[in-house]
């Protein structure tokens, strides 16, 4: 498996992505995810998209853009073919790499109380929970945490 930095717009990378709001209309309704985002949220210095690439198939990707000091973490996903063989922490410590390395002081995310693997991958990498803040602040399902770079 190899984590890359690669295009949002990229095709395989909405494929990706719409793979993962399909999981989250599953478990939430809707859209799954209706946070505004563009291509451009992801582009250097601003922000980074990572992917991890098994063979030529896309098993996960996580993301994060620039939100005052902070890097806010968006469409973290794995695949369901690659869960429970560690992908996800290896692309949550690769996606706060790249925060780090571009001045972040903190990774910031929303999750929600619907995806009790997420809560316990960020809680057991030192996540710690913090008042709501963007897109789905005040909204009963949302869980926001905080972790320093």
């Amino acid at each position: 498996m190899k984590i890359k930095s690669v295009g949002f717009g990229d095709p395989a990378v909405q494929s990706l992505v719409a793979e993962n709001l399909r999981d989250l209309s599953e478990r939430y309704g809707g859209n799954g995810d209706d946070t505004p985002i563009t291509d451009a949220d992801f582009t250097p210095p601003n922000g980074d998209f990572l992917v991890a690439v098994d063979g030529d198939r896309l098993i996960a990707s996580a993301g994060w853009r620039r939100h005052g000091d902070d890097a806010e973490l968006k469409r973290m996903y794995t695949t369901k073919a690659a869960r429970g063989r560690g992908v996800a922490r290896r692309m949550l410590a690769a996606v706060e790499a790249s925060a780090a390395a571009a001045g972040c002081e903190r990774m910031i995310l929303e999750t929600g109380d619907r995806q009790p693997e997420a809560i316990a991958l960020y809680e057991s990498a030192g996540y710690v929970r913090i008042p709501d803040f963007g897109y789905y602040a005040g909204h009963p399902d949302v869980l926001s945490y905080a972790k320093p770079l």
